[in-house]
C-alpha cells in the first residue's frame, strides 16, 4: 500500500484546493505548512505541456509576509545582504535572506509596496518568526504579519494571452519582475509578472477567497482553446532552468555564495545588513554545481564519487526528455573535487559517469539540443 498524506488543521489547505482535486492532483507534498500540488497527469505529461500551453497553479502556500511601518525599510535590509537602498516602489526583487553568520534562512521574492511597507514572497522556511524576532530585538517599530493572501500562478508560453484575456491588454505592458495592481470583479489586486518557472508567466496575488475561485473558474472557462490545465511546479523544468528549492538545495549551513547568488550580495555596501560582517570574512568550502549525465538510469543513492573519494551528494536530479540527459543539482567540496569534473554514481544499473558543470546549465556550450 502506497503511503497517504494525513490532513489535519496543522496542514493548511488553500481557497482554490477543492479546484485543485478536481482537476486530478496525483501528488502533493506540504510547504509552509500548506497543500502544495506536485503532478497531475504524471511530471513528463506535466512538464511538456507547462513547456508548450499554459497552466494555472494554486501557490498559495508561497506564503506572503508584510513588514508595515517606520522601520519596515530597515527590518528588510536587516534580513538581507542585497542593498535596498535603491529599491523602487512596484517592483520585485530577489532576495537571498541571511543570518548573522551568512547563512541562508530563505531566499524570498521581496515587493516594495511603498516606503512604509515590504512584502515577502517566501519560500519554505518560518520567516513570519524570524522577522518577528529581528523586529523585537532590534526594537523596530514594524508590524510584521501574515495576511490573507493567496498567489495563483499562470505559467508557459500561452500566459500572456489567457491572461489578457481576464484582465486586458494592459497586462501586456508589465514588465518582468514588476508589479501592478489591476481590478478583477471589482476587486483591486497585485499582479507580477513572475513565477517558479522559466516558461514566462505572472502570478495573481488574490486577497478575496470568493473572488479567487471565481478567478479561477474564469481562467479555465476563457482557456479551453488555449489547452489550460492546472499544474503546479515541475521538477524537471525548475532543474532545466537552474531554480534553486529551498530545503533541498540549500538549507540553514549553507552561505549565498555556495549557491551561485553573488551577484545579489554587496559586500561594499554601507548598510546595516544582518550577515553582511561574515559575509566579508566567509571562503566558500563547498559549491553546488549541476551534473550531466549520459544514460537514461535511475539514481541508487545521492553520493558523487571521484574515483574512491566521495565528493559531494545529490541534492535535486531529473530525466530531461528534452535534452535526454538526466540532470541534477550536486553540493561538492571544494578541497575533495579538487578541479575535477568528471566523477561517478551509484544507479541501478551500476555506476554511471556524469561531468559537472556550472549553473545554471548552459546547453549550448554542452552541446545538447532540445529534441522537441
Amino acid at each position: 500500500m502506497r503511503p497517504h498524506l494525513s490532513m489535519s488543521r496543522r496542514t493548511r489547505r488553500t481557497p482554490f484546493s477543492s479546484r485543485v482535486e478536481a482537476a486530478g492532483a496525483s501528488g502533493y507534498t506540504v510547504y509552509n505548512h500548506t497543500l502544495l500540488a506536485t503532478s497531475f497527469r504524471g511530471i513528463e505529461v506535466d512538464y511538456w505541456h507547462l513547456c508548450e500551453n499554459v497552466q494555472v497553479w494554486d501557490v498559495s502556500c508561497e506564503k506572503q509576509v508584510t513588514l508595515m511601518g517606520p522601520g519596515a525599510n530597515e527590518l528588510a535590509q536587516y534580513m538581507t545582504p542585497r542593498d535596498l537602498s535603491q529599491a523602487k516602489v512596484g517592483r520585485c526583487y530577489y532576495l537571498p535572506m541571511c543570518d548573522e553568520n551568512g547563512k541562508m534562512m530563505n531566499d524570498a521574492v521581496a515587493i516594495k509596496v511603498n516606503d512604509r511597507h515590504w512584502r515577502l514572497s517566501v519560500a519554505d522556511s518560518d520567516v513570519l518568526l524570524w522577522a518577528k524576532g529581528l523586529a523585537i530585538g532590534f526594537g523596530l517599530d514594524v508590524e510584521v504579519r501574515e495576511p490573507d493572501i493567496f498567489p495563483v500562478a499562470v505559467q508557459g508560453p500561452k500566459a500572456e494571452e489567457l491572461m489578457c484575456r481576464v484582465f486586458g491588454d494592459e497586462i501586456k505592458a508589465l514588465g518582468f519582475f514588476a508589479i501592478a495592481p489591476f481590478v478583477y470583479n471589482g476587486q483591486r489586486m497585485k499582479v507580477a509578472r513572475s513565477g517558479w518557472s522559466k516558461q514566462t508567466g505572472f502570478e495573481v496575488f488574490v486577497n478575496n477567497a470568493e473572488i479567487g475561485t471565481q478567478l479561477w473558474d474564469e481562467l479555465f472557462a476563457k482557456g479551453q482553446d488555449l489547452d489550460v490545465r492546472a499544474g503546479c511546479p515541475n521538477l524537471i523544468e525548475r532543474i532545466e532552468s537552474g531554480l534553486l528549492s529551498f530545503g533541498t538545495d540549500m538549507d540553514h549551513d549553507t552561505t549565498p555564495f555556495e549557491i551561485g547568488l553573488d551577484k545579489y550580495i554587496n559586500l561594499g555596501s554601507d548598510v546595516k545588513s544582518l550577515s553582511l560582517p561574515a559575509l566579508r570574512e566567509h571562503t566558500p568550502t563547498k559549491k553546488l554545481m549541476g551534473l550531466v549525465l549520459e544514460y537514461h538510469r535511475n539514481v541508487s543513492d545521492l553520493n558523487v564519487f571521484v574515483g574512491d573519494q566521495k565528493i559531494g551528494d545529490i541534492r535535486s536530479q531529473a530525466y530531461s526528455p528534452k535534452y535526454m540527459r538526466r540532470l541534477a543539482f550536486v553540493m561538492c567540496d571544494l578541497a575533495a573535487l579538487n578541479g575535477a569534473t568528471t566523477v561517478e554514481i551509484n544507479t541501478d544499473q551500476g555506476k554511471a559517469t556524469g561531468t559537472l558543470t556550472s549553473l545554471p546549465f548552459d546547453f549550448d556550450a554542452l552541446g545538447l539540443a532540445a529534441c522537441r
